[in-house]
């Protein structure tokens, strides 16, 4: 708006940098937005890895537990 109420040299430069300045910052928001959306993505992949890896854990968690000893028979007479 300077620009054209100054019409002077300065004035467009600084109404060319304005612009130019607003153009960046609608890129840069722009990217954040995709980023933000990918970040989602990636959270809501996590969380679904997450629950696989948990049941397949509780699944394997019982063949991890050292077996109990094998119970024996009792050898030689029973005295009760």
């Amino acid at each position: 708006m300077a620009a054209s109420t100054l019409n002077s040299e300065r004035a467009i430069a600084m109404s060319v940098y304005v612009i130019r300045a607003l153009v960046e910052l609608r890129d840069r928001l722009a990217a954040n937005t995709a980023i933000l959306k990918r970040l989602a993505e990636i959270d809501r992949e996590l969380l679904i890895h997450n629950s696989a890896l948990r049941e397949n854990f509780e699944k394997l968690e019982p063949l991890l537990a050292p077996s109990p000893d094998p119970v024996r028979p009792q050898i030689g007479f029973s005295f009760s």
